[in-house]
Parts: C-alpha cells; structure tokens; sequence
C-alpha cells in the first residue's frame, strides 16, 4: 500500500491528488507508484473527497488482453460475472447511462441489497463508473470509476485495471478503517477478474488452428 502524502507520487510529473491510497501489487508497499500509473489515476479518476469522505485507488495487473478483461467489466447488468459477492442482479431503465441495478448481496456480508446507477460508459477510453443510491448498507455517497488499459507482461498482451472510489466515513469509523474495508471488497473483485479473464486468454491461446 502506497500512503500519499501531500498528493506526490513518483515525482512532479506525476501528481496525484493528495491524501490518496494507492494499492500497486507490482511495487512493493512504501515505494513510489510508477508514473505512468499515477497519469492513468489523475486523467480518468478524478474524485474530490470531502472532510467526511475516504478516497482510494486500488491496481491489478492481469495476464490478458484489455479486450477479454474489458467484456468483464463493461457489463453493468451482470456484475456477478466477476463479482464473487453478488448473488442477482435485476437492471432498470434498460442499461445505458442512467440506469439502475439492483444488486443482491451473498450472505456474510453486513448488507443484502444495492441500488446503484451508471453514471459513465466508455468502450473507448474503457471507463465505467457507477453511484451507489440506496441499500441496506452502509456505504453512502459511494461512487467508483474502473478503468482498463493495455499493457504488457513478460512479453505477451496483458492489462492494467484501476479501481477507485469515494464514499462517506460512517459514524463510529475512521477513515483508514472505512478505506480498508472498501479495499479489501475490492481486491477480491479484482482477484476474480484476473482469475476469469486470464482463464479466456488461455482458452486463446490454446485453440487449435485450422490448417
């Protein structure tokens, strides 16, 4: 876990905004982000957290090409094709921009039920982003932006993928344990979505040719 003090990361020509946490698996906790990183963090996540809020960037790389981990994350309506904690999802409004999920929550979890709203889709640049608007949960005013960029890892098409968010400090919490909590969701997601797009890129690698 990488603390960001005073909002640097990696030098001046690789701001961040201050009193983020960045999570890198690549680089070791206490080092410094890479740069290109923290371009990725300041030009698509760009969340400003009141005195009350927690705000964080989680990174995972992934041994697969964008397009496969991008087919993941992209579908709004079926966050349980990587999320391991969603049991249902039911979508609202059709499934563009301003539209509604609910979300049921596998049990373990201390909620069963979110509702939440597409804020931002873009197969373009890869970029969804979501607000959380209601459940029985406590994390309020939560927004998150994921973003999927292009890589390579040990030579062969692979992906970088950005989570970041924003979300209330509860009553009787601090932000470090708000921060951690929301991380640790997050990481699993990640994990699983590493897991099932790697999963696809072997697929494609090993079928067979037609001569």
């Amino acid at each position: 876990m990488v603390r960001m003090n005073g909002g640097g990361c990696g030098g001046a020509e690789s701001k961040v905004p201050a009193l983020w946490r960045l999570a890198d698996e690549m680089n070791a906790p206490g080092t410094e982000c890479r740069a290109l990183e923290a371009e990725y963090v300041r030009s698509f996540h760009r969340h400003v957290p009141n005195e009350n809020q927690c705000s964080s960037a989680i990174f995972k790389h992934i041994k697969a090409p964008v397009h496969h981990v991008w087919s993941l994350v992209r579908r709004f309506d079926q966050p349980q094709k990587y999320k391991p904690f969603v049991s249902r999802c039911i979508v609202q409004d059709g499934t563009g921009v301003g539209s509604l999920r609910e979300v049921n929550i596998k049990s373990g979890l201390p909620a069963t039920t979110s509702f939440e709203r597409l804020e931002h889709l873009d197969d373009d640049e890869r970029v969804l982003s979501i607000r959380i608007v209601g459940g029985d949960h406590r994390l309020k005013n939560y927004s998150s932006i994921i973003t999927a960029h292009p890589e390579t890892i040990d030579g062969r098409p692979a992906t970088l993928v950005i989570e970041s968010f924003v979300v209330d400090v509860p009553d009787g919490n601090t932000k470090e344990e708000t921060c951690y909590f929301v991380e640790a969701l997050i990481k699993c997601n990640l994990k699983s979505l590493a897991d099932i797009s790697e999963r696809l890129a072997v697929q494609d690698y090993t079928e067979p040719i037609d001569c």
